[in-house]
């Protein structure tokens, strides 16, 4: 940049700090929208990736007993299939950013469902350990580019009034996948469970030629027509989109005045907040137990003394009621405060649990109970929030020229966090299976102290007006 170029960046940071450039007093110009079909059908295709994610997520626990003696593996060696799936997350969060940037959101999501499909496929058919890894290894990739474009994507294309609701699609079919293969694997071997699981992918890669790319990403990449007339669309054929138009384009031509989309650029003082934030949450999802619970369950269900079969239908129905509740109580009641009933909620749910298991010598029938009351507790509660309005609120706080960076950042974070636990999880059980709940139940307890203390409230807000409160660059 020349030196006339920077002698002019104060003055024009100076100009988006007069009152013109700050929205209306209800917070922004689409607070009315309405959502219309192709919007809501535009939302579903997009969520479907996150369907197979946690068809993926769910998949090692109905299937372990049934890999175990078809492959002749050791717990050791399923621990490490099972965390292959967050090495893949790791690979993945590394590209999410970038790719996303470069091909757009939709192309990124023919993307993952390729990773998919070869996952699946060699899940199914492959008679050594290296090749199912390889498989659980691929997964873990489309899995970490889903995390990252299918809650961007559906953050730029709904209005602020609807977004809170729509981006909830995206916890509820990860809640669901992981609901549908629990109920499936109940019944269907380990391979047959593998090759189903490859058919939402062959649906999505269909109806993906019949949704728009992002408005913002079109805009940011110089195709201003393309990107009114996706907008148009999305709002509806009478709606009066110029006041949201203008708002993104003057949002965008400032973001692109301050820096290009590079890593080193998260690191400034006015990114401190937002990635404190979405690092803390990142971390609380994964260390509040989730790896352990979901991938290793039946593991957890004979320890219990619990039917494998009772406990997967009860937490299928579990999972899917309470992901289905997010989606009216979010715009509701808000992310925040969400979040701290949550992280109470998972903290209780993992006392419960780890209660129950200091009890087992005493051979009690309602033990077992107990601890599937716990498990059930902490799926809830985990479902209300923490499920999914981490990756909500991480898409809403970072300004366009960061995101790319941003997400990747959170993602790898999120990923190591999860290969954490879901290596160390049996070995943690083996040392002390009380003693692992109590200190997923303290990580709870802590994140709920961590949203109370930093995470701010998004609820009916535009992203505009999110990222210059949250950064400090517009005040």
């Amino acid at each position: 940049m020349g030196g006339s170029e920077q002698a002019r960046r104060p003055l024009l940071v100076a100009d988006q700090e007069d009152p013109h450039y700050h929205q209306s007093s209800n917070g922004g110009v689409d607070g009315n929208s309405t959502a219309t079909g192709f919007l809501v059908f535009s939302t579903i295709v997009a969520a479907t990736c996150s369907f197979t994610s946690g068809y993926c997520i769910g998949y090692s626990s109905p299937a372990e007993y049934g890999v175990l003696a078809d492959l002749s593996l050791s717990m050791a060696e399923y621990s490490v299939f099972g965390s292959m799936l967050a090495v893949g997350g790791m690979i993945g969060a590394l590209m999410s950013g970038k790719t996303a940037d470069y091909f757009g959101h939709r192309t990124t999501m023919w993307i993952i469902n390729v990773f998919f499909i070869l996952g699946w496929l060699a899940i199914a058919f492959t008679k050594v350990s290296w090749l199912l890894d390889l498989g659980r290894l691929l997964q873990g990739i489309g899995i970490a580019l889903t995390s990252y474009v299918g809650n961007i994507f559906i953050a730029e294309i709904t209005p602020k009034n609807l977004r809170g609701g729509l981006m909830t699609f995206n916890p509820w079919m990860t809640g669901s996948g992981v609901a549908i293969v629990y109920l499936i694997g109940s019944v269907v071997k380990w391979r047959g469970l593998a090759l189903i699981g490859s058919i939402p992918c062959l649906l999505q890669i269909l109806c993906l030629f019949f949704i728009p790319e992002s408005p913002r990403w079109l805009l940011k990449n110089g195709r201003k027509k393309e990107f009114e007339g996706v907008l148009q669309r999305l709002r509806g054929k009478k709606a009066d989109i110029s006041p949201e138009a203008a708002e993104i384009k003057e949002y965008a031509e400032f973001i692109q005045l301050l820096s290009e989309n590079k890593i080193l650029d998260l690191f400034q003082k006015k990114y401190v907040r937002p990635i404190i934030v979405a690092v803390g949450l990142m971390t609380l999802t994964q260390f509040s137990g989730l790896p352990g619970y979901t991938f290793y369950m039946t593991n957890i269900f004979v320890l219990a003394g619990i039917s494998s079969k009772a406990g997967y239908v009860t937490l299928a129905i579990v999972k899917i009621l309470s992901t289905t509740m997010a989606i009216f109580l979010i715009d509701k009641f808000g992310r925040r405060t969400l979040l701290m009933v949550s992280a109470a909620g998972t903290c209780l749910g993992s006392l419960l649990t780890g209660f129950s298991f200091s009890l087992q010598q005493d051979h009690h029938y309602w033990i077992s109970s107990l601890a599937l009351m716990g498990v059930s507790v902490y799926f809830v509660s985990f479902n209300l929030g923490i499920s999914g309005i981490p990756w909500i609120i991480m898409s809403e706080i970072f300004p366009v020229n960061v995101k790319g960076s941003a997400g990747s950042l959170c993602n790898l974070i999120y990923w190591f966090s999860s290969w954490v636990v879901s290596y160390t999880f049996n070995f943690l059980l083996e040392w002390s299976s009380t003693g692992t709940f109590i200190i997923f139940a303290g990580v709870s307890a802590f994140g709920f102290l961590f949203t109370v203390m930093l995470v701010p409230e998004t609820k009916g807000r535009s992203l505009e007006e999110i990222q210059a409160s949250v950064t400090n660059v517009l005040h």
